[in-house]
């Protein structure tokens, strides 16, 4: 019997006011065991994600990438989170069965797939791209904390919080802010 490769897709940061949105894929089987217990990455501290990370990154072939704030700026969040699918898929060498996303992605044509409403919560291999995909975001943003440690960006990964909103006001804002999420600031 053929073996199917079927990739799970969801992306973390599509909110944010600062940094990139981030759209993690991970390949496996459809009801794996190793996956059993997973859950959406927002069910799940950041310990737990972290766990999960270092556990799905031994055991499947996963990818993130990373579609910057310029980007998002220029073209919407929507077509940057799309752009950011049709790369991670790439990322893929091997001819893949199907593309399995969650809320409003899509993949490129050329790719046999179906997006799920609530995906990251009905389906394990979307659940592990949530992780991947919020995991390498948030280290991102520490990295980025640790540039402009004044933007607070450890505490609020670019989200906008009160705390956020106060350190714009204070600082202006920094050169990872994305602009047009901005304006009424």
């Amino acid at each position: 019997m053929k073996k199917k490769y079927i990739v799970g897709i969801d992306e973390a940061g599509r909110g944010p006011l600062a940094g990139p949105v981030a759209v993690g894929a991970v390949i496996g089987l459809l009801n794996s065991k190793l996956l059993k217990k997973i859950k959406d990455s927002k069910k799940l501290n950041a310990k737990q994600r972290e766990i999960w990370h270092k556990f799905l990154k031994k055991n499947f072939e996963c990818h993130c990438v990373f579609i910057g704030h310029k980007t998002i700026d220029k073209i919407n969040i929507h077509k940057a989170t799309l752009l950011g699918v049709e790369k991670v898929l790439k990322k893929f060498k091997r001819k893949l069965d199907l593309v399995l996303m969650d809320g409003s992605l899509r993949a490129p044509k050329e790719y046999k797939q179906k997006t799920i409403i609530k995906g990251d919560e009905k389906i394990s291999l979307i659940s592990a791209a949530s992780i991947i995909a919020k995991v390498s975001r948030d280290r991102r943003m520490m990295r980025e904390h640790k540039k402009t440690p004044h933007y607070a960006f450890d505490k609020h990964k670019g989200y906008g919080t009160k705390l956020h909103y106060k350190k714009i006001k204070k600082h202006g804002l920094s050169s990872i802010h994305r602009h047009t999420f901005c304006k009424k600031i």
